[in-house]
């Protein structure tokens, strides 16, 4: 059995924050991470006891098959798309994050450093000599929400755009 493959650490925590518990809706938990074996491949496990319901929570993914180069943070993956988050959420976790810069600059440089990592993510569905993220690209009901709110914002040059304005924002602020 293959398990989505979560590329980093905080790629997988990512996830984990965008997954709130089925039962109570909290996001919060005090995950537990171990490498563990299922049906003979070894598994990145993600596990927590809710503290809103004390339900049982566990994430599984694959690991990568190489080592994931880490360059600044956040680091979310290497070269290729995110097999765990599709572009669409990608996109909103951006949207999120922009939406959110506080006023102290050494904060807002970080929120704007995960803005403009999620949309840098959102460039590797983009294939070459392409021009916008493919409909494979949206495989989650809330990315495909994302995308037909708002189609063209999946085109390569606006992808590049909001990435670059992320990116002088932060060093206008004095981030990184």
């Amino acid at each position: 059995m293959a398990f989505a493959v979560a590329r980093t650490w905080d790629e997988a925590q990512l996830y984990l924050e965008l997954h709130p518990c089925p039962d109570c809706g909290s996001i919060d938990a005090p995950w537990e991470q171990a490498l563990i074996e299922v049906d003979g491949e070894l598994t990145s496990s993600y596990a927590a006891i809710c503290p809103g319901c004390n339900a049982h929570r566990e994430y599984l993914f694959g690991l990568p098959g190489r080592e994931t180069p880490l360059r600044g943070w956040p680091t979310f993956g290497g070269p290729e798309p995110s097999e765990v988050l599709d572009a669409g959420q990608w996109l909103d976790v951006a949207d999120t994050a922009a939406s959110e810069v506080p006023p102290d600059p050494a904060e807002a440089g970080k929120v704007l450093a995960v803005a403009r990592a999620a949309v840098d993510e959102v460039i590797k569905f983009v294939p070459p000599g392409a021009d916008a993220v493919p409909q494979d690209g949206f495989w989650t009901r809330e990315g495909r929400a994302v995308r037909d709110a708002e189609p063209g914002r999946f085109r390569l040059e606006r992808l590049l755009l909001a990435r670059d304005t992320y990116d002088e924002l932060g060093r206008e602020l004095g981030a990184r």
